[in-house]
């Protein structure tokens, strides 16, 4: 079941938000249908019935595919349509995001129909288990819950959640996911499985971490500090700010813009794309509702001279100084 939360896709006047071009990403959809080996005969029909409704949607179709062609991926124009001058410069870019949009949901589909609970998006959601634990699951998070008589394991299969355990020494509670294993009995604790440098913080009480091989004992006030080609490590943490979004706060102390707007790409549909490295060295401290991601790049733009570009709802270009 999806997870109620503090947000949700409307705006301050009720009504359903525009985030993305439903005809590109109508069409990015058909693009990616058509080209896969199980589509079917219905799927065809399906498809040629949306293609002639509207001349629009055969020229957005048009687009993705020859784009799909572009990159290597289709070898041959797209069937019944008029081949039109193809995009160039950000006009492409953002025909590609839509569609890179399209397959990154196809790609993780497999993992929201396994779920159990999740959160679009966005979204923080918020929620109480069967045996009285509480989850709280970070933007685009989707976990898988499989508790017996002896155990309660979750699998976290993406994004992040925070787990408060409710006692019960019979029933280890063990959570699964980013290639890292936490077992605790009761206590608070995080787990991130997107590859972050801090996959596993604990707020309350300890919990063992198993990575790669290798135990950990992690206590309050600690996180397991994950980093190629080097063993894991607990090392201090301020899991509290960590764990600020929860109460929908972002904050941040001496970050390099970089990793700033990568965290806040998180919160968002498409994609947030630096086009200056050295401005992504720039440090940032300051606090910032992720659930308003364009509010925080206003911000950053305030304080740092920085341009920020809005090619569609997707796809926003932040460049150099002002």
């Amino acid at each position: 079941m999806a997870i109620s939360d503090e947000t949700d896709a409307r705006d301050p006047n009720g009504e359903a938000r525009d985030d993305e071009d439903p005809i590109d990403e109508a069409a990015a959809g058909w693009v990616v249908r058509l080209s896969s080996t199980d589509a079917t005969e219905a799927d065809r029909a399906a498809f040629e019935a949306w293609h002639a409704a509207d001349p629009a949607h055969e020229a957005a179709y048009a687009e993705m595919h020859a784009l799909w062609h572009r990159l290597g991926h289709l070898p041959s124009p797209a069937p019944g349509t008029r081949r039109r001058r193809a995009r160039t410069g950000p006009a492409c870019l953002a025909v590609a995001l839509v569609l890179g949009a399209a397959l990154a949901y196809r790609a993780g589909l497999a993992d929201w129909l396994r779920a159990d609970l999740w959160s679009g998006v966005g979204e923080i959601g918020h929620a109480t288990l069967a045996d009285g634990s509480r989850v709280d699951l970070n933007t685009g998070t989707a976990l898988a819950l499989h508790f017996t008589g002896t155990e309660r394991r979750v699998a976290l299969l993406r994004g992040e959640a925070v787990f408060d355990v409710a006692h019960d020494p019979g029933r280890p509670f063990i959570v699964e996911g980013g290639g890292v294993s936490v077992r605790a009995v009761g206590t608070v604790f995080f787990v991130r499985a997107d590859g972050a440098s801090q996959p596993v913080g604990v707020a309350e009480g300890r919990v063992e971490v198993t990575e790669s091989g290798r135990r950990l004992q992690v206590s309050a006030g600690e996180a397991v500090r994950a980093q190629a080609g080097a063993a894991p490590a607990v090392v201090k943490a301020d899991v509290a700010r960590a764990t600020a979004w929860r109460d929908g706060r972002l904050i941040v102390s001496g970050e390099r813009l970089s990793d700033v707007l990568a965290e806040l790409a998180r919160y968002r549909r498409g994609r947030i794309l630096l086009l200056d490295a050295k401005a992504g060295e720039r440090r940032v401290t300051g606090a910032f509702d992720p659930r308003n991601t364009d509010d925080a790049l206003d911000a950053l733009a305030a304080s740092l001279s920085l341009r920020v570009t809005r090619l569609t709802p997707l796809m926003v270009l932040v460049g150099s100084p002002l």
